[in-house]
């Protein structure tokens, strides 16, 4: 683990102000603040797990994809596309496991 709080982990502890959506005992979603589609959340573990390659069963990261969809229900948005990046490679910008829950326009195949 990361001996440095993440953006995320700060987030989640009030530090940093969000727009919070939705949130659970395992995860909180909030709005991205740089949105790639009319709704665009970002839904992180509150364990600070660096990415998905390095999670484990029982850590709360499979309440993820739940949690995406509890928060799509939430907003009234019925399609919708969930997104993990694993490792920089993959396009993930903090070391905090999470998801993108994008909606609200058409979102073309292959994305990237």
């Amino acid at each position: 683990m990361n001996e440095h709080p993440t953006l995320f982990t700060r987030l989640i502890q009030g530090e940093i102000p969000a727009t919070i959506v939705h949130e659970n005992e395992h995860c909180v979603a909030f709005l991205d603040i740089e949105p790639q589609a009319p709704t665009h959340v970002v839904i992180c573990t509150r364990e600070p797990i660096p990415k998905l390659s390095e999670s484990s069963w029982g850590d709360g990261h499979e309440r993820l994809l739940q949690t995406a969809v509890e928060t799509a229900a939430k907003l009234g948005v019925t399609d919708f596309r969930v997104v993990i990046n694993n490792g920089e490679g993959a396009g993930q910008s903090v070391p905090h496991l999470h998801a993108h829950l994008l909606a609200g326009r058409p979102l073309s195949w292959p994305p990237g």
